[in-house]
């Protein structure tokens, strides 16, 4: 559910950014997203079921809004550092009246303020800016939404040298796929072929 946002940004992108999407990039996205998918099933397709049709509906509504977000910060023409410190700054004050009014203020300890800094930092901050600056710097979303897709792959390998987890068949069939995927959807960029 949480990579099919690339999906939403690429094709929200034609309406609302105006931007000509080629073919071959939309199939080239979608054979990145279906490498996710033998990864995270672990080569079992068949054992992708939705337990809960209202928590994969808001997982897709989750992802529509994170594309729109994009999008809607493609079309602010700031500079990308004040963008995301006014998101953020906003964010807080929402974040803070939210919690004054629905719970009670706890002060953090030094272990969950650290956690919190550093998801702050890199998770949200560098990395969201990072995004932010490759989406100005293409001429659409569709070059490099697929992109997204290494990052599972990218994730098990370094759980297989920090944790010592297996890396599987599924997964070397999974980024096959991811990579042949952005391979396909890059390919003919510059000659303008579909």
């Amino acid at each position: 559910m949480n990579y099919t946002w690339p999906i939403m940004l690429t094709l929200l992108s034609i309406p609302l950014l105006h931007q000509r999407i080629r073919l071959r990039n939309i199939f080239g996205i979608f054979i990145s997203f279906s490498g996710v998918l033998i990864i995270s099933t672990r080569g079992d397709i068949t054992a992708l079921k939705f337990a809960n049709p209202y928590g994969a509906f808001l997982g897709l509504m989750s992802a529509l809004i994170w594309a729109i977000y994009w999008i809607l910060n493609l079309r602010d023409k700031r500079d990308a550092v004040v963008k995301m410190f006014f998101n953020f700054a906003f964010g807080i004050i929402y974040i803070f009246f939210f919690v004054v009014l629905t719970h009670n203020i706890v002060i953090p300890t030094a272990k969950g303020l650290a956690g919190a800094l550093y998801v702050g930092t890199f998770e949200m901050g560098v990395t969201f800016l990072l995004w932010l600056k490759a989406l100005e710097l293409s001429e659409t979303t569709a070059q490099i939404a697929n992109l997204i897709y290494l990052t599972p792959f990218i994730s098990l390998v370094i759980i297989h040298f920090a944790v010592g987890e297996k890396i599987l068949i599924s997964t070397i069939i999974g980024i096959a796929l991811i990579v042949a995927g952005i391979i396909y959807g890059g390919a003919g960029r510059n000659n303008g072929t579909m």
